[in-house]
């Protein structure tokens, strides 16, 4: 059965897919700050037929946890078939603006930690030749807009490091995906005005992801139709776009 690695393993989507591979009876390493959630997240994959699971504490923004972690992990584990990354937040567009120590923590969140931890994994996989590097990205990363572009622009930042990354790693024998979900329905996005009929529920999105890591996926849309809805908005001139309400 595949070791799984899984960093912000409380979020919806992480753990929507941690429930199909405990169906495989996959082996977890679930990392993340909640450890009441994480502990309850635990036992629901325990109960759906996971094998070994093991809990670790990390704030992904202390970046000299990050080692201790992968070696913890490793020790329980013993080798890692797929690292799932999902953690992350959605900032406040408007008070990152007003508050420039905000915006920074916010893409620290976002986009610096994940940068932080990729050379980390990737050096592990280096040396075994083989496995999956999962990153949960952003279609928010495809193009800034006035809604969200400080979350979008650390998102851009994540989908070009795992680019470079990917191309690299493709002569080692490891797999790199890029995912980019859409607008999901998750307490992250719990209140926001979202367009209902392109809203997915964590566990299609789950089951997207899943069918491309197996599938070796280089880069995954999810749903799928975001990958027209943002063909259409990157193909947008800017002096057009600038002017719209997105």
């Amino acid at each position: 059965m595949k070791k799984i690695l899984i960093i912000g393993a409380t979020s919806a989507i992480a753990h929507a897919c941690a429930r199909l591979w405990a169906a495989q009876g996959c082996d977890f390493f679930l990392v993340a700050r909640d450890m009441e959630k994480l502990d309850s997240n635990a036992a629901d994959l325990k109960a759906r037929g996971a094998g070994r699971i093991d809990t670790h504490r990390l704030d992904v923004t202390h970046f000299s946890g990050h080692p201790a972690m992968l070696a913890d992990c490793l020790a329980a584990l013993g080798q890692i078939d797929i690292v799932l990354l999902a953690h992350g937040t959605l900032p406040d567009q408007k008070a990152c603006e007003q508050y420039a120590g905000l915006a920074i923590q916010e893409f620290i969140t976002n986009g610096a930690s994940v940068i932080a931890l990729l050379p980390l994994l990737a050096r592990h996989f280096e040396v075994q030749r083989c496995g999956t590097l999962a990153v949960l990205s952003s279609v928010a990363g495809d193009r800034g807009r006035p809604s969200n572009y400080l979350y979008g622009s650390a998102k851009a930042a994540v989908s070009t490091f795992c680019d470079g990354l990917q191309a690299r790693m493709f002569k080692l024998g490891v797999h790199v995906v890029t995912i980019k979900p859409g607008f999901v329905d998750t307490p992250m996005t719990h209140g926001l005005p979202l367009p209902a009929l392109l809203v997915a529920q964590p566990a299609a999105v789950a089951e997207r992801i899943v069918k491309g890591i197996a599938r070796r996926s280089t880069s995954l849309y999810a749903p799928g139709f975001w990958a027209w809805i943002m063909w259409v908005i990157r193909a947008i001139p800017q002096p057009l776009f600038k002017r719209l309400d997105l």
